[in-house]
């Protein structure tokens, strides 16, 4: 599906790891960034100080949402005056928390708007938020010493999937995946409401009669969740609407409100693709007749996705636990994957699925410690490394052995 692209958003971006002197603490208090002359290619080569309004951006493994600052970045010329010798500076301002809290290591990036402001995000080393921003913007910053940078950037060169939008929207970046044409159908079916995550889930994968996962179950599954976004986000933004222009007297907009209506607006957009990746599964294998409960409770209450073959054959402890499977459902992961260790404990080995991609190294190295397999739908594999995919089970993967397991049990 169509997500646009990433031209769409951004003339040009730049990535480097930070060196112990760019870090603020013991050994630096200058507040700057070196070896920025390849940033002419995002600024120009300004005759006097450029001033850029920018958002910084701290983000991490742990949270869902960045941590926020909004300053002024200063790119300037120090030997304007001097023939041929430029030296160029980038300034931030010494409060900004993402600086003074970065490490040597941590990544930077650098992203030009349309709009001609900054994000500027720094993201920790080895962390897969590190790499899926390096992926998103296409910058292979590890492969380079100083600065990488990606200036002029085409239409055509950078399509968005559904992880890079996923990405985007916690950039804060409003991706246009909303489609008109399918509003009046979705009025017709629900009226101006928003149906529950069952209904609507359902509604998506009966727009698209011709797919049936035993073509294709990786294929499928995306096609479902592609869908359904798009969908959702056609109904969300004609309900939105005329909440937010009520909002608005005389010109001003009641602030608080608007606050309170876009956290509203996040919060169910995210709780909803959760449950819609849910309601696909749960299709899915109904459709292939793989047996199976979902959200059963296992030893101390705990609930995991979904069991294989039956609670019961789970409950059964005649029935062998190599025979069991057990799937966690996230539709990112962050540091949310250890979530699963405590879930159904007669099962050592634990799968889990997710959107999230690419994934660093270093924590599926962790998860493969801690017997955890990901499974990762096919058109998703990508991003990861070479050695991570050899490693990576596809869905229709995981269908086969969960079958597999039930016929011997």
């Amino acid at each position: 599906m169509d997500f646009g692209d990433l031209a769409d958003h951004f003339d040009g971006v730049a990535a480097k790891i930070l060196s112990t002197v760019e870090t603020v603490g013991r050994s630096s208090n200058q507040h700057e960034l070196d070896g920025v002359r390849a940033l002419q290619a995002l600024f120009g080569r300004p005759t006097e100080k450029l001033f850029v309004p920018t958002r910084f951006l701290q983000v991490s493994d742990y949270s869902d949402e960045p941590d926020i600052e909004d300053g002024v970045l200063t790119f300037y010329d120090a030997r304007i005056n001097i023939p041929n010798r430029s030296e160029y500076r980038l300034y931030y301002p010494a409060s900004i928390n993402a600086m003074n809290m970065a490490q040597p290591g941590d990544i930077v990036f650098i992203a030009k708007q349309k709009t001609g402001c900054v994000l500027f995000i720094v993201a920790p080393a080895d962390s897969s938020v590190a790499a899926q921003l390096d992926w998103l913007f296409g910058t292979d910053v590890l492969e380079h010493r100083g600065f990488s940078v990606r200036s002029g950037l085409e239409a055509g060169h950078d399509s968005l999937s559904l992880p890079a939008m996923y990405l985007l929207d916690m950039l804060g970046i409003a991706v246009e995946s909303d489609n008109e044409d399918w509003l009046d159908r979705i009025l017709k079916k629900f009226g101006p409401r928003f149906p529950t995550s069952a209904e609507f889930s359902a509604f998506a994968r009966s727009t698209l009669p011709d797919l049936h996962p035993a073509d294709s179950p990786d294929g499928v599954l995306m096609a479902w969740i592609e869908q359904e976004e798009m969908l959702f986000r056609t109904l969300e933004r004609y309900l939105a609407t005329d909440t937010l222009d009520a909002l608005y007297t005389d010109g001003h907009v009641d602030v608080d409100s608007f606050i309170e209506v876009s956290l509203s607006l996040h919060n169910r957009r995210k709780s909803r693709a959760g449950k819609g990746l849910e309601n696909h599964l749960i299709a899915l294998f109904k459709m292939l007749n793989v047996r199976n409960t979902f959200n059963p409770v296992t030893e101390n209450k705990a609930r995991p996705d979904f069991v294989f073959p039956s609670i019961d054959q789970y409950r059964d402890t005649g029935f062998p636990s190599p025979n069991l499977t057990m799937l966690g459902v996230k539709t990112t992961c962050k540091d949310r994957w250890r979530q699963v260790l405590s879930e159904a404990k007669r099962i050592d080995h634990k799968h889990l699925l997710t959107l999230e991609s690419p994934i660093s190294p270093a924590q599926t190295d962790e998860m493969k410690d801690h017997r955890i397999q990901l499974v990762i739908p096919q058109p998703l594999h990508g991003p990861y490394n070479p050695e991570q995919q050899k490693w990576l089970m596809n869905v229709d993967e995981f269908i086969v052995m969960t079958k597999e397991r039930d016929d011997k049990g």
